[in-house]
């Protein structure tokens, strides 16, 4: 396996799952082997490096048995899965979820290795979590699961190896014990083992808007190249959870919008707008819903919102959100993949053919990595930089990014996803 070179440049939600139409390929690691294949004969890469990359260099696999706070020893199943590290560590988060797909968790390592060569960070791709129902613990067991796993992946993880972060039901909390643990193994406190801390742990200034934020930047760089101006235009998002509230804020301050938004239990559409972002989500927080969180607007339901009379719909939510049976009503000329995976191979195809323009997750959402990255940057070099020098940051790394990808896109007559894999395959080639 080839190791990686050390860079020195500077630089929750619970998972619900979607039944899929009859004939829709649901096998993500299937998809992104055809993505894969597809970029890897527009850039004609060599047959060796399109093979290693079609794989993965490490799956682990771990018993955790555990004490309950009752006496009783369950015993829970950790992985870890590490796809390529040609342009350094492996990188990508921890999930606690009880169903766990491991077709689904290796091509999220492998978006992890595109993700981030596409913002042109120096890392690889990786994934991993427990096969754990984190609701049905109690914190201190949750420590001590966590902890015990810390302990099992010791000697794969660290920051020249494997850096871990935070994903489907994990937080700052559970990096912080995994980082505490590491230290324990290490004999030395190392911060950058993990990303995703608070900020009283090594974390970074700006992680918590990240990925909201920086799909704003991509948004606003890619009308800017195709010549239209975002104010003025109205945005529909489909999930309001960390990354769409943000990106909600950030995408009125550039003068948009947003005209709906919705949550796993239904949504509001108001054609006039939605002003106080920040209100909305203190009544969600408050009632549990959306509805009746402003005035005058009407209810809708997650899928009603892909297809509302807006310029840009944002699938910030689930995977296979859109799907060969809805992708036909789109009436958006933009869509904005937040999520990880939200069109099917189908949709993406009929989509393409009505000429709407589809920014891809691995660029789109690739704000989180880039800060990410930021984080384990200051962790090494023992430097804390404030939030407007993060967001500075930010935004020249996914504006230069998006500004790739569109001109990948224009010189190779393709849309802007098969560009952006074939930008990420292109740097992975240039790094071994």
């Amino acid at each position: 396996m080839k190791r990686h070179r050390r860079s020195t440049s500077p630089p929750s939600r619970t998972k619900k799952r979607r039944a899929l139409p009859k004939g829709t390929h649901q096998n993500v690691w299937e998809r992104a082997k055809a993505q894969l294949a597809k970029a890897s004969a527009l850039t004609k890469l060599p047959p060796l490096l399109a093979a290693h990359l079609g794989a993965h260099d490490r799956i682990i696999e771990v018993s955790i048995p555990l004490e309950m706070d009752d006496g009783r020893v369950e015993v829970f199943k950790g992985f870890r899965v590490q796809h390529n590290n040609i342009r350094g560590p492996y990188k990508g988060g921890l999930r606690y979820h009880p169903q766990v797909d491991m077709d689904e968790v290796k091509a999220l390592a492998f978006w992890m290795t595109v993700k981030n060569a596409v913002v042109d960070v120096p890392f690889g791709g990786g994934k991993g979590g427990v096969a754990v129902d984190p609701k049905k613990l109690s914190n201190a067991e949750l420590e001590r699961l966590t902890r015990a796993f810390a302990r099992r992946l010791a000697h794969v993880i660290g920051p020249s190896i494997d850096v871990p972060a935070p994903d489907v039901n994990t937080g700052s909390e559970t990096m912080g014990w995994i980082a505490d643990e590491h230290a324990k193994h290490a004999g030395v406190h190392t911060p950058a083992v993990v990303t995703g801390k608070s900020i009283a742990h090594g974390g970074s200034e700006g992680r918590t808007e990240a990925t909201g934020q920086g799909g704003a930047y991509v948004l606003a760089a890619v009308l800017h190249a195709l010549g239209k101006k975002p104010e003025g235009m109205t945005v529909a998002i489909q999930g309001f959870g960390n990354v769409g509230s943000h990106l909600a804020r950030s995408v009125q301050a550039m003068g948009m919008k947003v005209v709906a938004i919705s949550d796993s239990k239904g949504g509001i559409y108001m054609k006039s707008g939605i002003a106080d972002i920040d209100s909305i989500e203190r009544y969600k927080k408050e009632h549990g819903t959306l509805s009746g969180a402003e005035r005058g607007a009407a209810d809708i339901s997650g899928d009603e919102i892909l297809t509302l009379p807006v310029d840009v719909v944002v699938p910030a939510a689930l995977e296979n959100a859109v799907t060969n049976g809805n992708a036909r009503r789109i009436k958006a000329s933009v869509v904005l993949e937040m999520a990880n995976g939200p069109l099917t191979t189908e949709a993406d195809q009929i989509l393409a053919k009505k000429g709407v323009v589809v920014i891809p997750d691995v660029l789109a959402n690739a704000g989180g990595v880039a800060v990410s990255y930021f984080e384990w940057y200051q962790n090494i070099h023992h430097e804390q930089w404030k939030k407007d020098d993060v967001f500075a940051r930010l935004k020249e790394r996914m504006e230069t990014a998006a500004d790739s990808v569109v001109a990948m896109s224009k010189k190779l007559s393709v849309p802007l996803r098969e560009a952006a894999y074939v930008v990420a395959l292109e740097r992975i080639r240039d790094s071994e």
